[in-house]
């Protein structure tokens, strides 16, 4: 996909037989919430990011993005609790996806009627955490940088990383997502390559953790 992205560039990634008349949305954001991958029967699960796959990470950063940009709305966030460039920050994208699928269970039909306070008191710790997070970062409105890192004893010195300007929120966010998924279809192929059956079977290897989300699935 090209680097300069925009809404139209993404229509082809939903299904053909999406239904606009069925569209749900968050407010009047005008976002659709619906991508190929939705399903309304599938039961609510958590969101583990670290083992999306490329056409999974895509359904989900649609419909976080559509949500955030919601929330942010409806409840007159700032930056100082979400900041433009959330995506680009894992510990705020986990945050909020948490959040996001909490919302979700808690506005069911079939959820308790005390559900939604439960989901308010909740919010409300969470936007200390997103807060206090916002600010050790040192987003802001016009400017992001990434978020910092603490090199341990032993490791390699940390990249050395610069603030950046924000021009324009919605073309890094497709950026960004693009990005991701390309990588994420890498692993994939890579992986489906190394279960080939004309291929040596790798050396097997003790497991240190996920270095990153597209790095979960890479064998």
């Amino acid at each position: 996909m090209s680097a300069d992205l925009d809404r139209s560039d993404w229509q082809g990634l939903w299904a053909s037989d999406f239904d606009q008349e069925d569209d749900a949305t968050y407010g009047d954001t005008g976002h659709e919430l619906r991508s190929s991958d939705f399903d309304p029967d599938a039961p609510l699960r958590p969101i583990n990011w670290n083992l999306l796959s490329a056409d999974e990470a895509l359904a989900e950063w649609m419909d976080l993005d559509a949500w955030v940009d919601w929330l942010r709305k409806t409840f007159g966030l700032s930056p100082a609790v979400v900041p433009p460039l959330w995506h680009r920050h894992d510990e705020l994208v986990w945050e909020l996806s948490a959040l996001h699928t909490h919302w979700l269970s808690a506005y069911d039909p079939d959820s308790s009627p005390s559900s939604p306070i439960g989901w308010h008191r909740d919010f409300a710790e969470a936007r200390h955490r997103l807060r206090e997070w916002v600010s050790t970062a040192g987003c802001r409105l016009d400017r992001d940088r990434p978020t910092r890192q603490t090199t341990w004893p032993g490791e390699a010195p940390a990249e050395t990383t610069t603030e950046v300007e924000i021009t324009d929120r919605r073309e890094d966010f497709l950026r960004f997502v693009n990005d991701d998924i390309t990588a994420r279809r890498l692993v994939e192929e890579r992986a489906r390559a190394l279960s080939s059956p004309h291929h040596s079977p790798p050396i097997q290897r003790p497991s240190t953790g996920h270095g990153s989300r597209a790095e979960a699935h890479d064998l």
